[in-house]
């Protein structure tokens, strides 16, 4: 067994990191990894159900960790998405992909089980996908995990009524026991998660023992999902409604530090597992059907979800990523089609032949998803989403670009001192919030020129950028210098390579995102500990001197990532000298 982890370990050691280097993410390394270490590669590993097991953990854990996520006021505000948004493409998806199974030769109920199976997406691929690129706060991010909530509900009844499709008459073979079972584990779940984990976590974090707490939390989520398994529930569900009810919890935060850990790695081993089930034998044996097949699964999902994004008020950009990030299959359609397999509803050939479909749909989806974000995404956003606001005789001396929490309070300063300023966003849920408080701001791109002179650069005297995203404040900086070399610019960084960006075009008025604050932040820290106010003040004053100092000098080897990293060190040296230097004069 500790070969296999090693193993495990090493092939996933070197693909991901390549993957990532190479803007793929880490899914695809991990699949990548399980193809070469597997049964149809090197061999090194040829029990798949050895690892399969203990991998699905990764996944339980996923749901646990987004439950602690989702407070129970969340999931209600979520509620239209999820049942509506939901219910819309998991039914619409099935039935397309069902239909084209029918067309292919399949019975009327394989094709509704491979309809359902396929319509399924993988919450362990799109979830980390997302994150990687700080998406899921997005609309399509929300959206898609609405989504893949639902299919996760969903799925029970999927399994309980595959009974059905085998031919049994509804009266003998409705599993009434075991809807019976089921409602009961739901009941211990809630009802456990809701009485009884409360107080066991603030006595175990009470009694001062991290390794008996670390304990508990792995035994709330393999236990809440051994009994949702035992009923013949989700083991996902369970672990994800009893996240939900400890997302209340003064232990929220500590368990999130507890469980990733172990999230993260077991859930790397299920893709490999993924990438050695697949059975590469079938596709050379039949190449042309297998990805007919792989390309109807994928452009049947793609284009479903982007319509319905399109629907329900998505933007062209939102619509695309909540697309391209649901075409692939799910591990429960693993489940589902050994499910179907034993009720006789479809047979073993049919089954490796969608097994093989979801896999490869699991490589294909990381390599779509990235290819759009450098290639399609960036030319979508350069064209307006919908119409921008007319701007007539703009004659304030200042504009401001981004009207969120820093334009917002730059605005409100202004308007105090009687300056007026024009104020443009691009975020359409924005400008509706911002009016709605009965501020004047504009919709529009501020990385255009043409909507920049309507709002008045060719005279005004002050341009800020306080937008959220580097690469737009980047393009704003570029055209503000090409087109109104007139204009003063004023800068928000969100980094220290923002920052020397912003210093490569020459703009030396930039304030660091949470620099002040953390500075204001450290003196009450020090205060709280007993150090005197004066003392604190000099040492905050100390520190954010010689980081300014410091940031100015690495400027010029900013893109030597060697020189820089000497330079830090050397910094912090220097650091630590002068606040040597300046106790021994006190």
């Amino acid at each position: 067994m500790l070969s296999i982890l090693v193993i495990l370990l090493a092939a996933a050691a070197i693909a991901v990191p390549l993957t990532r280097h190479a803007g793929f993410g880490s899914v695809l390394g991990y699949l990548l990894a399980g193809i070469v270490i597997g049964p149809m590669g090197l061999r090194l590993i040829t029990d798949v159900d050895q690892i399969a097991q203990v991998a699905e953990l990764g996944v339980v854990m996923l749901l646990f960790l987004i439950g602690l996520e989702l407070r129970p006021a969340r999931l209600w505000v979520m509620r239209r998405a999820v049942f509506g948004l939901g219910s819309a493409q998991l039914g619409v998806t099935a039935a397309l992909l069902g239909g084209l199974t029918y067309a292919a030769g399949f019975d009327w109920r394989g094709a509704a089980v491979m309809g359902l199976g396929l319509a399924l997406s993988s919450t362990a691929i799109v979830l980390p996908m997302l994150g990687e690129r700080d998406l899921l706060n997005s609309r399509a991010g929300r959206d898609g995990f609405s989504v893949l909530l639902f299919q996760d509900v969903a799925f029970i009844p999927l399994v309980a009524l595959l009974p059905l499709l085998s031919g049994m008459d509804l009266p003998d073979r409705f599993p009434w026991l075991d809807v019976a079972r089921a409602a009961g584990a739901i009941a211990a779940i809630l009802l456990g998660g809701r009485f009884l984990l409360g107080p066991v976590f603030r006595l175990i974090g009470g009694a001062r023992t991290p390794e008996v707490f670390t304990i508990l939390a792995l035994l709330t989520v393999a236990g809440t999902a051994e009994l949702a398994s035992l009923v013949g529930l989700s083991m996902s569900l369970g672990a994800f409604m009893a996240g939900v009810l400890l997302s209340d919890s003064e232990f929220r935060h500590e368990l999130q530090a507890d469980i990733e850990p172990f999230e993260g790695l077991l859930l790397g081993f299920f893709f490999i597992s993924v990438g050695m089930s697949a059975d590469l034998h079938l596709a050379l044996a039949e190449p042309g059907m297998i990805g007919l097949a792989l390309a109807g699964l994928l452009a049947g999902k793609i284009g479903v979800a982007w319509i319905l994004g399109c629907l329900s008020g998505q933007g062209n950009v939102d619509a695309l990523r909540f697309g391209l990030a649901l075409p692939q299959g799910s591990e429960f359609s693993f489940v589902l089609f050994a499910t179907a397999i034993a009720e006789g509803t479809i047979t073993r050939t049919q089954s490796d032949g969608a097994t093989l479909v979801v896999a490869l749909s699991m490589v294909a989806t990381p390599l779509l998803f990235a290819a759009s974000e450098r290639f399609l995404i960036p030319r979508i956003e350069g064209e307006p989403e919908a119409d921008y606001d007319t701007i007539d005789h703009a004659t304030a001396p200042v504009i401001i670009c981004g009207f969120g929490r820093v334009g917002q309070i730059i605005g409100r300063v202004l308007r105090m001192q009687g300056i007026e300023f024009t104020a443009l966003e691009r975020d359409t849920g924005q400008v509706d919030v911002v009016r709605r408080f009965g501020n004047r701001v504009y919709y529009g791109d501020p990385t255009r020129a043409d909507l920049l002179r309507a709002a008045g650069a060719e005279t005004a005297k002050l341009l800020v950028v306080a937008v959220d995203s580097v690469e737009e404040a980047l393009r704003i900086v570029d055209t503000a210098r090409r087109n109104f070399p007139h204009l003063t610019i004023v800068s928000r960084a969100r980094n220290r390579r923002h920052v020397h960006l912003l210093m490569d075009r020459a703009i030396s008025a930039v304030v660091r995102d949470t620099f002040h604050s953390s500075l204001r932040l450290s003196e009450q820290v020090l205060q709280a500990l007993g150090i005197p106010k004066a003392d604190t003040e000099r040492a905050v004053a100390l520190f954010a001197e010689h980081d300014d100092r410091n940031l100015a000098a690495s400027h010029a080897i900013a893109h030597d990532e060697q020189k820089l990293i000497q330079s830090t060190q050397e910094a912090a040296k220097e650091l630590a000298d002068l606040f040597e230097a300046d106790r021994g004069r006190r």
